[in-house]
Parts: structure tokens; C-alpha cells; sequence
């Protein structure tokens, strides 16, 4: 599942937040990095789950820069193998 900018609950601590990384390692752990909302101004830092523990609870609004393709190359991006303009 595509979880990138998502609305997410860990199913064990109740975290919430935003998907805004994914990463993937050579023993098959699959995690997402999630950026909870801004409190009075104050930015919390991104936690990362196991993605077995996330559960999509909405939609946040937030297209990933990876999904649009406006022609600019972009690391990730689907012009990431374009050359530099």
C-alpha cells in the first residue's frame, strides 16, 4: 500500500500524523516515517513505524511531490532520469 501522505494511526501508542517517508531495509522491514500536527506553533519530530502497525484513518490533501509530474526532474520523481536542465 501507498501510504505516502496519508493520515495514519499506529494501532499500539494511538500516534497520528502524516505519512512523509517510507523506507525499506535488506531484512524486509518496511517503515513509515509519521509527522504529527503542529502544536501552538511548535513542530514535532516524524516517528517511525512498522508499517504492520499503521492503520489509514484519512486523506490529508498533501500530494507527494513524487506523484506529480510537472516535467521537473526530481530525486524519487517520475522525471528523476531526465537530464539536468
Amino acid at each position: 500500500m501507498d501510504y505516502l501522505g496519508k493520515k495514519v494511526r499506529d494501532t499500539i501508542t494511538g500516534f497520528e500524523g502524516v505519512v512523509v517517508g517510507h523506507v525499506e531495509y535488506l531484512t524486509g522491514c518496511a517503515q513509515v516515517g509519521v509527522q504529527p500536527p503542529a502544536k501552538d506553533g511548535e513542530m514535532k519530530s516524524a516517528q517511525y513505524f512498522d508499517v504492520t502497525r499503521i492503520e489509514v484513518i484519512g486523506e490529508s490533501g498533501f500530494k507527494p511531490a513524487a506523484l506529480i509530474d510537472d516535467g521537473t526532474p526530481m530525486a524519487g520523481g517520475p522525471n528523476r532520469d531526465a537530464p539536468p536542465t
